[in-house]
């Protein structure tokens, strides 16, 4: 893994768990009878970590499979996308 792809992951991983701190804290407040307006607001700050995570993940392969001349999958011999898996990936986020 180059340095580019640590960094990347890493930056993942920040969004993934602010994430799971605010989904958290809807629950909290779900739970302790929180204005709609605040539950509300929080889902959204939710969905746009997930929603950026999952883009950042898309990007990372998608470079990867740029990166790649003559082959048109991406990943390892674990997970393998090819450019069309990669397509309906993305926009299931879209």
């Amino acid at each position: 893994m180059t340095t580019a792809d640590v960094e990347a992951q890493r930056k993942i991983l920040n969004r993934l768990r602010r994430a799971r701190g605010q989904l958290e804290a809807v629950i909290r407040s779900v739970e302790e009878g929180g204005s709609c307006r605040d539950v509300v607001t929080q889902l959204a700050a939710v969905t746009s970590a997930l929603d950026r995570a999952g883009f950042a993940i898309v990007s990372s392969a998608m470079k990867d499979c740029v990166a790649q001349s003559d082959d048109t999958a991406v990943g390892d011999n674990r997970d393998v996308l090819t450019v069309a898996e990669l397509e309906k990936l993305f926009l299931m986020l879209a």
